[in-house]
């Protein structure tokens, strides 16, 4: 149904023009805040890649990411040994130069010798081997999961050699003077074993694992704690000091250096994750001689240590009841640590001898697993592909390589190399000195926004002599690479700008081969790839049809002034001179306000584009469209409503975007309003004849709207209060209707009665009949 543009009560219009005034100058502001970032026309968009943030989200195949960001071979790997199981948990190196790799999820120990013979050397009856330690006699100690115990192997035989009552054996760490330290779970308690069978309780954390065990330099006992992420510092049995209580639960890798520096690799949800692995493998050992499943959870309550100082439980508060002794086994649920988006997942620690403390490195998306102190930077590696990266003095990283495993879970070094240790399949990799002799480097995935026609990628690079470099790109319309993308393009090697064959498609993404030789390597600086997005039509959303009062403007006389004057009447002698004379001029009241209309949109493009608009309209009696304003850059417009003659029309709002693309690209959208009613006609009241009686008059007359139904009536006698008239058929709803109005107990002498009637647009028309 037709909208209709109600004229503004009078009686408000002085105090609705300012609130106008000041509601559109906020609203100019808040239009030109809201434009400001779609000035930049479209067209062609270049996608370039030319710094580290830029570069390590892709993934790596034989190729590092320097601090500078840029690509070049990454140090040659070796595969030294695969277990064929699905993950290496721990490598140690015995005085031999020989390696022993602990397994999951068969519970099996491996030796690889320094010829890189490998051979199985024990296999355990529990699913998981999580912790392995050589001590300077080349005996090897390996802590079982679930239903924790330490095997000695010597000579390819193992025995028992301590069995703490724990459910886990999260760590080992051999002393110079022979003993071994065991970290146990999930009780949090560190054993001090001098021989088999020989184990005394060390120290008792209060927390519920102990995930890494390291000695320093002065043989003090560095231990890492889980679910509150706490690095102690044990000198002797139940002394312990806090180095660091870090923000993420649990610290995994501590590397203790000569000058009393400390590195400490913290993250969340390893635990968990090893935990569980711990128990499908026991379901999944089911059988004769199987060991029962048994699940455990870390529980951590806040009323345990409501002062928050850290202390080991008080042995007799720790004693359970005789009930609970009594129980043969409690079984909960272990819960895996939840991972919340934006916060950090894993960080690298620097724990000065001052005891002040740096972190070094953090980051939401990957898990730190291991560290790696080195003579000139400090390796680290995570869950990441198996990425393994390298931190400078200066606190800058590298990437150095990604072994493209799911996980790199360890390192250490080796004779002129490094050695990693992989999960998803248990690995072990030797880093080299010199790059490999060839790589590749696939960009993530870019998403043009829309389909677009694909140009050129250039790219600068440092090429020396006998190395090769080119580039292959490949399209599609999935977020995602999958078997809807075009194959790779044939290799493109002008660096200048080669033309991209890839089919046209919303998302794109590049490759970089590269080869070496000699040690040399190409190195990749920055890659540019341009396309011209397909233009998008713009959007118009809505369009709203509004009027406002503003204060009526003085009319000008023929000269130029205006016609406003003053008149003042005086009972001085004179007056009537002056009457006489001149005259006794009528003053007329000038109209109070005048309406405006205002048309406002709503439109936006999907490409930014800066748009243009233009407005129409057409009464509904006409066929043709007419222009009322153009080139509009703001999403309203305002006009004197007097324009228009009373009757329904309709406004079109088209807008283009053709100020930012070529003429044969640009493209336009709009929307026409419902119709609208524009009533500027008071009605008109016609007055019958009155009929008197005693302090009675009966008075009959009509009310008569050309363009809007009628809607309110009411009359005012003598200028006292406005009161309502009932229309004779009971309701007001014609474009004419009749009225029946009987006053009684009038006082003798003459009385002024004024009637009103207004229509839908809110114009009052008005008539008076003196009363006598």
């Amino acid at each position: 149904m037709p909208r209709t543009i109600r004229r503004p009560d009078r009686r408000r219009s002085l105090a609705l023009a300012a609130l106008v005034e000041g509601r559109a100058a906020a609203a100019a502001l808040l239009l030109a805040a809201a434009l400001a970032p779609a000035l930049l026309p479209s067209g062609t968009t270049a996608w370039e890649m030319n710094s580290y943030a830029d570069f390590v989200r892709g993934r790596f195949d034989g190729v590092s990411l320097s601090r500078e960001g840029r690509l070049s071979l990454a140090p040659k790997i070796d595969t030294v040994f695969s277990s064929d199981q699905p993950v290496i948990w721990a490598v140690a190196e015995a005085p031999d130069g020989s390696l022993y790799a602990a397994t999951g999820h068969h519970g099996r120990v491996y030796r690889i010798e320094p010829s890189g013979k490998s051979s199985l050397l024990w296999t355990a009856e529990q699913p998981e081997v999580f912790a392995i330690a050589v001590d300077r006699s080349g005996a090897v100690y390996a802590g079982t999961s679930p239903d924790g115990k330490v095997y000695r192997i010597e000579d390819g035989k193992a025995s028992e050699y301590f069995a703490p009552h724990a459910r886990y054996i999260w760590s080992l760490a051999a002393a110079p003077d022979g003993a071994l330290y065991v970290g146990t779970g999930d009780q949090g308690k560190i054993y001090r074993v001098e021989a088999a069978g020989r184990g005394e309780l060390y120290y008792d954390t209060g927390q519920s694992h102990i995930t890494g065990l390291a000695l320093d330099n002065q043989g003090r006992l560095l231990a890492g704690s889980e679910p509150n992420g706490i690095l102690y510092r044990i000198s002797a049995r139940d002394k312990a000091f806090v180095l660091y209580d870090a923000s993420l639960p649990e610290i995994r890798a501590i590397v203790p250096m000569p000058d009393g520096t400390v590195y400490a690799a913290a993250l969340g949800g390893s635990i968990a994750k090893r935990a569980q692995s711990a128990g499908q493998g026991s379901q999944g050992a089911g059988g004769a001689g199987s060991v029962p499943t048994v699940t455990t959870s870390i529980t951590v309550e806040a009323q345990a240590n409501p002062g928050g100082e850290i202390k080991p439980p008080d042995p007799k508060q720790s004693q359970p009841p005789a009930a609970v002794a009594a129980t043969p086994q409690v079984s909960t649920q272990f819960t895996p640590a939840v991972e919340v988006s934006g916060i950090d997942k894993s960080a690298l620690y620097r724990i000065n001898p001052d005891n002040t403390v740096e972190t070094l490195w953090s980051s939401k998306d990957e898990n730190i697993y291991d560290v790696l102190a080195l003579e000139r930077q400090v390796l680290f590696s995570t869950d990441d592909n198996g990425r393994i990266y390298g931190l400078s003095p200066d606190r800058r990283v590298t990437l150095v390589t990604e072994t493209r495993e799911g996980e790199t879970t360890r390192l250490l070094p080796s004779d002129h190399s490094v050695l990693a240790a992989t999960g998803n399949m248990g690995r072990i990799f030797r880093l080299g000195e010199q790059p490999g002799p060839a790589g590749s480097y696939e960009a993530p995935v870019h998403d043009s926004g829309t389909a677009s026609r694909w140009g050129s990628v250039s790219w600068r690079a440092e090429l020396p002599a006998g190395c090769s470099l080119v580039f292959r790109t490949r399209s599609g319309n999935s977020a995602r690479p999958d078997r809807t993308w075009s194959d790779w393009s044939e290799p493109l090697d002008n660096p200048s700008g080669s033309r991209i064959s890839s089919p046209n498609a919303r998302y794109i993404q590049w490759k970089a081969e590269m080869t070496g030789v000699n040690g040399a390597t190409p190195i990749v600086n920055s890659v540019t790839l341009a396309y011209l997005p397909q233009n998008s039509p713009p959007v118009v959303r809505s369009i709203n049809v509004t009027t406002q009062a503003v204060p009526a403007q003085p009319a000008k006389s023929l000269t130029g002034g205006t016609g406003a004057y003053s008149v003042t009447v005086s009972d001085s002698a004179d007056s009537s001179a002056a009457s006489s004379s001149a005259g006794t001029p009528t003053q007329t009241l000038a109209r109070a306000s005048s309406q405006q209309i205002t048309i406002s949109w709503q439109a936006d493009d999907p490409d930014g584009d800066r748009l243009v608009y233009a407005v129409y309209f057409r009464s509904e009696d006409a066929s043709q469209w007419l222009l009322l304003k153009n080139g509009l850059h703001e999403n309203s417009i305002t006009f004197d409503g007097d324009i228009f003659a009373d009757g329904k029309y309709f406004f079109r709002v088209v807008a283009s975007d053709r100020e930012a693309n070529p003429p044969p690209s640009a493209r336009e959208a709009q929307m026409t309003s419902a119709p609208v009613m524009i009533d500027n006609t008071p009605p008109v009241i016609t007055i019958g004849p009155v009929r008197y009686s005693a302090g009675a008059a009966h008075i009959e007359f009509e009310a008569v709207d050309a363009a809007s139904p009628l809607r309110h009536c009411e009359y005012s006698l003598d200028a006292s209060g406005w009161i309502p008239v009932q229309a004779a058929d009971g309701v007001i709803d014609g474009l004419r209707e009749k009225f029946i109005l009987d006053l009684t107990g009038l006082a003798p002498g003459e009385h002024l009665l004024v009637l009103r009637a207004a229509d839908s647009a809110n114009n009052s028309g008005l008539a008076k009949v003196v009363l006598k």
